[in-house]
């Protein structure tokens, strides 16, 4: 076990690889572990990013990899089985060998868990959607479906209504809308279609459970977002529900708003802790989990060499 690290940062993302680059900028010795798997790897581009607008997921991370290794970060594939705690720092298996490090920052995203619908998975990211920041320009003017499957149907349609004209809320499993609901649905156009949907056909076509075709460009639906932190329960970090409505949406990791957690050493940062953080949203955090980890180190670093300092002198 001789490769320490100051910070091992676990995901190789847009949260993990600027919190990477703003520890190795400030001299900090760094180790990223990217098992290679990004959410968003079935988009076509990133969007809503300053000065990388319409940039493929991959060409950004390659660009930001090269970044963080240009002042001194060690960037490696692979995957972490497990971290523990050792003394004042832990210890992480990273596939077949350990590594040491000071602190971890986690920043593993979290799983889109689609609807249990035929034809929904094959076509994620392509033309079964769910943000209409992420996509919404993309799909401006077109036949877009809403499958409702919780509480979130009617806000979806209302919502996507801003970017096309042409919106029909399938009900689906999902809430039945109010009548104020119905009414304000009403007022934007938007039809509502209460048979169940039996799955999706062709480029995005709704097939209902009477028979009836829809033709559709689009389809929207809203996944349970898991946060993926089985890795850390074993620390004391337990991801908790996250509810909309009064509905269970998703979970996530509890952190203070610099992305430290209740786990002395560990910090998070990106959609394992923030479901609703779009990509450069997480590289924010990533940076300031960055900044802030550094700056507990030196609190460290200092009291260690004013320990040194008092040893001697007695």
């Amino acid at each position: 076990m001789d490769e320490r690290y100051d910070v091992v940062v676990i995901g190789g993302g847009a949260a993990g690889l600027s919190g990477a680059l703003t520890l190795a900028r400030a001299r900090r010795s760094v180790l990223v572990v990217d098992a290679g798997v990004p959410r968003n790897a079935p988009a076509g581009h990133v969007h809503n990013y300053l000065g990388r607008e319409g940039t493929p997921p991959a060409e950004l991370y390659d660009i930001a990899r090269g970044e963080a290794e240009g002042y001194g970060a060690t960037v490696r594939g692979g995957r972490v089985t497990a971290v523990r705690r050792e003394d004042d720092g832990f210890v992480l298996d990273v596939d077949d060998e350990q590594v040491r490090a000071r602190r971890v920052l986690l920043a593993t995203g979290l799983t889109d868990e689609l609807p249990d619908l035929p034809g929904v998975a094959e076509r994620w990211g392509n033309t079964v959607l769910h943000c209409p920041y992420c996509h919404g320009w993309e799909a401006r003017d077109s036949a877009v479906g809403i499958v409702s499957t919780g509480v979130m149907g009617v806000h979806a349609a209302k919502m996507w209504r801003q970017w096309t004209d042409d919106v029909v809320l399938f009900v689906h499993t999902g809430a039945e809308p109010t009548d104020e609901e119905l009414e304000q649905l009403a007022a934007r156009g938007v039809r509502v279609v209460r048979d169940e949907v039996a799955g999706l056909e062709g480029g995005a076509d709704v097939r209902l459970t009477s028979g009836e075709l829809v033709a559709r460009d689009a389809v929207v639906v809203t996944p349970r977002f898991t946060a993926n932190a089985d890795l850390v329960a074993g620390l004391g970090a337990v991801p908790v529900p996250m509810e909309i409505n009064g509905a269970v949406v998703g979970s996530n990791l509890q952190a203070d708003p610099t992305g430290r957690t209740e786990v002395p050493g560990l910090w998070v940062a990106g959609n394992v802790a923030d479901m609703s953080a779009q990509v450069i949203a997480a590289a924010a955090q990533g940076l300031k989990a960055g900044a802030m980890i550094n700056a507990d180190l030196i609190e460290e670093d200092t009291a260690r060499a004013v320990a040194g300092k008092r040893s001697v002198a007695a």
